[in-house]
């Protein structure tokens, strides 16, 4: 087996039960010590994402809002909203192991431990969709994070955008969106949407501080300062410190982020 052609393979399979099988089955053999790392000629660039098959792609402007989560159609937007995150997530962990080649063993080890958390996730917002009724694919979706994984084709780019800049998003939304859920009368399903958020921040920090490692890894081997991360996050999203409301600092903090960073992101001293 090896790991870049089946990794393309994985990446280029569509539907999620599928996708998940061919992923646990090839990092079971990777963990044995059965998959040889080895070039296997030119690498890949993807012209549209996994799920464009059997999802319906849109604008984020006209992705359906999320509201009213007291009604079973308001949880199943939610759900879905997130599912596709982490299905999109999957993806971006593998790409980033298939696309960056001749780095030491401890990087391919880190995106795949991240893609396997990350199917581990979705699977976990998929049951509670199909305890409503719905599945993944079934609300219109939009494809920022696919878009941004293919404008980003260096190591230092990637890890600047993916995980230290996106991915670190979700570390202050999630709080948010729990505290909306927890101000509404309380079912069953709400409860579970709250726990299954609870564990997927918790984990999220992980992934970002793995990103924070490998962004920092790139510097040095670019001879970059780490403050070329904010020349990064301009290029592709200008302006961004200003839109940033809230921050989960301890999370970030967690996660690699300095305070120097975190004050210039939210524009005032906050750490």
């Amino acid at each position: 087996m090896n790991f870049y052609e089946t990794l393309e393979k994985i990446l280029t399979t569509a539907r999620p039960p599928e996708k998940i099988d061919a992923f646990r089955s090839f990092y079971e053999a990777y963990k044995a010590g059965k998959v040889k790392v080895e070039d296997a000629g030119a690498i890949r660039y993807f012209k549209e994402p996994s799920y464009a098959g059997f999802c319906q792609i849109v604008s984020p402007q006209t992705v359906p809002k999320r509201k009213k989560f007291t009604t079973d159609g308001g949880k199943i937007l939610l759900l879905h909203a997130i599912a596709h995150i982490e299905y999109s997530a999957i993806d971006l962990a593998l790409d980033a192991a298939y696309r960056f080649r001749g780095l030491p063993k401890e990087f391919y080890d880190d995106w795949l431990e991240v893609a396997e958390d990350e199917v581990r996730h979705f699977e976990m917002i998929e049951s509670l969709l199909v305890e409503l009724g719905s599945s993944y694919g079934t609300v219109e979706v939009h494809n920022s994070l696919f878009e941004a994984s293919q404008r980003t084709q260096t190591l230092l780019e990637r890890m600047a955008v993916v995980p230290r800049y996106l991915e670190a998003n979700g570390l202050d939304a999630t709080p948010e969106i729990l505290q909306k859920l927890k101000k509404l009368p309380q079912d069953d399903m709400l409860k579970k949407i709250e726990s299954t958020l609870k564990t997927v921040l918790d984990e999220e920090v992980g992934h970002v501080l793995k990103g924070d490692r490998w962004f920092t890894y790139a510097c040095e081997l670019e001879k970059a300062d780490k403050s070329v991360y904010f020349e990064i996050i301009e290029k592709y999203y200008p302006n961004w410190p200003a839109r940033k409301k809230s921050m989960n600092v301890s999370a970030r903090k967690e996660a690699g982020f300095s305070c120097s960073e975190l004050n210039v992101i939210a524009g005032e001293k906050i750490c």
